[in-house]
C-alpha cells in the first residue's frame, strides 16, 4: 500500500477516535441507581461520593404516580414552592449544564417530606475551572476573611472556609484515558501491520 493509503487509514482511525471521546466524557446518573426515582430511596446515601460534572445527564426513572419538578432551595426544604420545571412521562433526563447547587423533589403528596427530593452540586467539567465559592456566612454576620498562617506553617483548609479539596476524578475521565489509548494502539498496530 502507498504511503498516501497509509496516510489516509492513520487520519481514519484518529478521527475515529476523536469522535468517540466526547462521549467518554459525559457520564450519565440514572437516579436512585437500581432503585431509580421511587419513595423509600436514600437519596442522600445515593449522592455520597459521586461527582456531577458540567456536560453530565440525570435520569429520572419513574412511574405514573411520580414526576419530577426542578425547585430552589427554599423549595426543596420546603418540598413545595414554584418549580423552575416539571417533569413527567416516566424518563425524564436534565442535561447539567451550569456549575452550583441543583434540587429536584416529587410533588405528589407526602412523598418529597417522606425523602423523595435530590440535592446535587455540579461542577466545571474535567479540564475547565471551578467557579469561585464565596465564604459562607451566618445571616446578619459579614463574612471574616481568613488569616494566612504563621511563617513556616502549612495551610490547610479549614471546614467551612470556603477552601475545598478537588474533585475526587470521575469515571469520565478513566474511560476517556481508555479510549485514546484504544485509539493509539490501533494506529501503531495497523501501522506495524503494514
Amino acid at each position: 500500500m502507498a504511503m498516501n493509503g497509509l496516510s489516509k487509514m492513520v487520519a481514519t482511525a484518529l478521527l475515529l477516535v476523536l469522535a468517540i471521546v466526547p462521549a467518554a466524557v459525559a457520564v450519565t446518573h440514572t437516579v436512585g441507581g437500581a432503585d431509580q426515582w421511587d419513595s423509600g430511596v436514600d437519596y442522600t446515601a445515593w449522592v455520597t461520593g459521586k461527582t456531577f460534572r458540567v456536560g453530565d445527564i440525570l435520569e429520572f426513572k419513574y412511574t405514573p404516580s411520580h414526576s419530577v419538578n426542578e425547585v430552589n432551595k427554599a423549595g426543596y426544604d420546603s418540598c413545595g414552592g414554584t418549580p423552575i420545571d416539571t417533569h413527567s412521562g416516566g424518563d425524564t433526563k436534565i442535561d447539567l449544564d451550569t456549575v452550583g447547587p441543583k434540587y429536584f423533589i416529587c410533588p405528589t403528596s407526602g412523598h418529597c417530606a417522606s425523602g423523595m427530593k435530590l440535592a446535587v452540586t455540579v461542577v466545571a467539567a474535567s479540564g475547565t475551572p471551578d467557579a469561585p465559592t464565596p465564604p459562607s456566612s451566618t445571616p446578619g454576620t459579614p463574612a471574616t476573611p481568613e488569616s494566612p498562617p504563621a511563617a513556616g506553617t502549612p495551610a490547610t483548609p479549614t471546614p467551612g472556609s470556603g477552601s475545598t479539596p478537588p474533585p475526587k476524578p470521575s469515571g469520565a475521565s478513566k474511560g476517556l484515558v481508555s479510549y485514546v489509548m484504544v485509539g493509539v494502539s490501533m494506529v501503531l498496530g495497523y501501522g506495524l501491520w503494514m
